[in-house]
């Protein structure tokens, strides 16, 4: 088992990244333009969506407002992108990443990475990358569940790049730090927000609100 933090703390430019561990689930985005550090969480009826900080400074918001958080029946959704709302519509975690595929945004084709906890805490992740000839290659991991203090980790980047690395291998088995060494552990420069949901208390961190 690795140390999340340690992990954080020596990687610039994770990316968005989902943590799922037993009564645990983190997720957080980060940027290094203007248009996607403008950005902050808020809550909605059933989750959370990002939103501009700044409306009049939003230039493209088609890959950076989405509902990265949203429940379906008794599980929770956590994604990096809109396929949380495909996944919800279809009313199953593998039927709604099997249509959908990685982000069209060249050289990087960003992978889209998602979630979902079940109610009786077994979870499953997905990430969905982009291969050499085009075609999109899905993985899907399914865990029973998670030991206490325990959690698994992935993210849309291996470190920071031209183009962007995209993450590699299976999601990382991790320690659980608490949501505020979490946040203290992600870049200073690059990160934007930290949803935490620990044993169903949720907290927002926003850099732009001064968090």
């Amino acid at each position: 088992m690795q140390d999340l933090t340690e992990l954080l703390r020596s990687n610039p430019y994770p990316g968005r990244g989902i943590v799922v561990g037993k009564d645990c689930v983190y997720y957080w985005i980060m940027g290094r333009s203007a248009n996607s550090r403008n950005r902050v969480f808020v809550p909605t009826e059933d989750g959370i969506r990002t939103e501009a900080h700044d409306p009049a400074l939003l230039e493209d918001p088609s890959l950076i407002i989405y509902h990265p958080v949203r429940t379906m029946g008794d599980a929770l959704v956590v994604t990096n992108g809109d396929q949380t709302d495909t996944i919800v519509g279809a009313g199953d975690f593998h039927r709604g990443c099997m249509a959908r595929e990685f982000e069209p945004d060249a050289p990087n084709f960003t992978p889209r990475i998602s979630a979902v906890v079940n109610a009786d805490g077994s979870f499953e992740i997905s990430i969905l990358k982009h291969q050499e000839s085009g075609r999109c290659l899905r993985e899907f991991f399914c865990y029973e569940g998670a030991d206490e203090g325990c959690g698994y980790f992935i993210s849309t980047y291996q470190g920071d790049g031209n183009p962007l690395p995209t993450f590699a291998g299976e999601p990382v088995e991790v320690s659980l730090p608490t949501p505020e060494e979490v946040w203290a552990a992600l870049n200073a420069d690059n990160k934007v927000s930290l949803y935490a949901n620990v044993a169903g208390k949720v907290t927002l961190f926003n850099k732009n609100l001064g968090d």
